[in-house]
């Protein structure tokens, strides 16, 4: 890296760029209005907004603003605030001289000195909000990936967006204010049984030593793990409870969002190779607290099986919260913090669905495996992100992506044959690509049998039934899974194949509504806009269907009824025939 002038500094922030809507035009007409509105716009940030979700206005850009924030959520709280303002100013001016906002975000890198801000990203951040309408607020991918969709923020995929001046397309998101309406329906079609539901939230860091940003993440997962294994309590999944991590006064939401009965949260502290954890369990209901220790360890080897600092958390939060002793569990956690923040990335990306993410992650995943040769994870995934890119249409050799992911699943099960995540992906391999269906369902029983709570392997075993046409039991499946992991950062999938349940059952509307969620999430995953199609054509919504079927075709030319009856498993029965016959009537070509 260039070493900079000491007057210079680099950082990395989240940027917001508003402006006008048309205030050339705007101020023709009515300069002295213009001028006075958006005097009182400038005053309200700096006296209300910024000053309440920490962020400060970097420059003026005449007829805009560039402003920076520590995070994500504080810079969507502050656009939909400005937002707010405007409209109400709007209030009682002719609309030819009302004023619009439009607005981009972007975590940005960039070097600043006294005078100014410079880099790409500034400039990027500045292109990205000529995408957003009036009273629009859109943010690129890597902004979208802190914001946890329903909570922070109702989440648009517009796709990959070709920008002025900038070579490479970018992926880009329309933000608006999240809604009060219920993560799951009423009248949902299961009904867990009645044991309480605990929440872990990552444990937040207070420590400036290096490499252990992400140490209270990964001790939360080890006691997720740990909970996971018992029957008797729900485990909220960990990529659910992440996004209220270091979230002041979250009891409420996480009750409202996640519906737990009790709540674990603490902080960490290490200096050197010592570590130090507070942690208090809380009754969601009442917020009182119920238990709270502190606890002192090693951080390494904090993730062996035999670390007494964990055993001892486990042993009272049984003791507390349920008359017996929950089972101890082996650490599924990577070996290294370093491998941990990899593997997080490579699964974000995988799921963007954008083919140079994809490929990255596929990277990332290989890079991971030869550092953690024997961490069964890394292939777990890796099989996982096979299955994905048959499903997308991008593999010229399904039969080589199929033998290629049952060999990762092979070396995660050498690896640890109770590894949960390696079975599911088995299962997964089997059901998706080789349509050998009967070894698909015994692989998703067994990942239940290991961990009751696992809401991946609830949805894919829902979707198995779907396959068959067994709706009843494919809507069981995957409403359990969007109910055990409501927050999920890749809550599309879930909608996406609880929709092919629907379908399966016959609930055509509803599998419309989850298909139509999902794509507001991702515009790009392609089995979305099959499941999307059916259910149309079949609730004799033909023209919606066809519609559907060329937005489907824009991402997969090649796709056609008899390339999806050879890659369906639902082609071996009888609703496979019924899929293939609403897909030609939606106009999909034979």
């Amino acid at each position: 890296m260039i070493e900079l002038p000491a007057a210079m500094t680099r950082n990395t922030k989240v940027l917001l760029v508003m402006d006008v809507v048309e205030s050339v035009r705007i101020m023709e007409q009515d300069q002295d209005g213009f001028v006075r509105r958006w005097q009182q716009l400038v005053e309200e940030a700096e006296q209300n907004v910024l000053p309440l979700h920490g962020g400060r206005i970097v420059k003026s850009l005449g007829d805009g603003l560039m402003l920076e924030f520590a995070n994500a959520q504080s810079c969507v709280k502050a656009a939909f605030a400005l937002h707010s303002f405007t409209r109400q100013a709007n209030a009682g001016v002719p609309p030819e001289h009302q004023m619009h906002l439009r607005m981009g975000g972007h975590l940005a890198s960039f070097v600043t000195d006294q005078h100014d801000i410079y880099g790409t990203d500034v400039n990027l951040t500045s292109r990205v909000s000529t995408l957003a309408g009036p009273g629009e607020t859109v943010v690129t991918a890597d902004m979208r990936d802190q914001l946890a969709p329903l909570l922070d923020a109702d989440v648009e995929d517009l796709g990959e967006c070709h920008l002025k001046h900038v070579k490479e397309p970018v992926r880009a998101y329309r933000v608006g204010p999240p809604g009060d309406a219920p993560i799951v329906p009423p009248g949902s079609a299961v009904e867990l049984n009645l044991r309480p539901t605990i929440a872990v939230i990552p444990f937040a860091m207070r420590s400036n030593e290096p490499g252990h940003e992400l140490l209270g993440e990964a001790l939360a997962d080890e006691v997720i793990a740990a909970l996971s294994r018992t029957s008797e309590l729900h485990v909220i999944s960990r990529l659910s409870t992440t996004v209220f991590r270091d979230r002041r006064e979250a009891i409420e939401d996480i009750k409202t969002h996640l519906g737990a009965t009790y709540i674990l949260s603490g902080t960490c502290r290490s200096a050197g190779t010592q570590l130090a954890l507070f942690v208090e369990l809380i009754e969601a209901k009442t917020g009182h607290i119920l238990w709270a220790d502190s606890l002192k360890g090693q951080v390494q080897g904090l993730f062996a099986a035999d670390d007494d600092l964990i055993l001892r958390l486990i042993a009272s939060i049984s003791s507390t919260v349920m008359s017996h002793q929950v089972q101890r569990a082996r650490s599924q956690a990577l070996p290294t913090l370093e491998s941990y923040t990899l593997l997080l990335g490579a699964v974000a990306l995988m799921h963007r669905n954008a083919p140079s993410d994809f490929a990255r992650a596929q990277k990332m995943l290989e890079h991971l495996i030869d550092r953690a040769r024997r961490h069964p994870l890394p292939y777990a995934w890796l099989a996982q992100w096979h299955v994905l890119k048959v499903q997308q249409g991008w593999s010229s050799d399904p039969v080589k992506e199929g033998r290629m992911a049952l060999e990762n699943t092979k070396r995660a099960l050498d690896n640890d044959p109770e590894c949960g995540q390696a079975v599911t992906a088995e299962g997964f391999v089997y059901t998706n690509l080789l349509q050998q269906l009967d070894l698909g369902y015994q692989r998703y029983e067994h990942a239940l049998s290991i961990n009751p709570n696992d809401s991946f392997a609830s949805l894919l075993k829902g979707t198995l039934h779907a396959f068959k046409g067994e709706g009843e039991a494919a809507i069981a499946g995957t409403e359990k899974a969007l109910l055990l992991s409501p927050l999920d950062p890749i809550r599309y999938f879930y909608d996406s194949l609880a929709a092919s349940a629907a379908v399966a059952a016959g609930q055509y509307m509803r599998a419309i509504e989850l298909a139509q969620r999902s794509l507001r999430a991702n515009r790009t995953h392609t089995s979305t806009y099959r499941a999307l199609a059916i259910a149309q054509s079949q609730a004799g919504l033909v023209d919606d269907a066809k519609e559907t079927v060329q937005q489907l075709l824009k991402l997969e030319p090649g796709f056609s009824v008899s390339v999806f009856v050879h890659r369906s498993p639902s082609s071996a029965y009888p609703i496979g025939k019924v899929y293939a016959n609403a897909l030609t009537r939606a106009g999909l070509p034979r």
